[in-house]
């Protein structure tokens, strides 16, 4: 259930998703800046970092 909660997260607001499941730290406001800049890179890093990135520091 919290996958499909972060997963909605991520599409709607890209840096909320990433800090659901990483917590504050580089990821997020690495986030935060592409999705100010513009939304689409932002939404394409959440993915990558919540998706496809290996080694996932989920927050318990």
């Amino acid at each position: 259930m919290m996958g499909i909660i972060v997963l909605i997260a991520t599409i709607l607001l890209p840096p909320l998703g990433v800090a659901l499941k990483h917590g504050l730290d580089r990821d997020f406001w690495i986030n935060l800046i592409l999705t100010l800049i513009l939304y689409v890179p932002g939404l394409v890093h959440g993915i990558y970092v919540n998706y496809l990135r290996g080694g996932s520091r989920a927050i318990a």
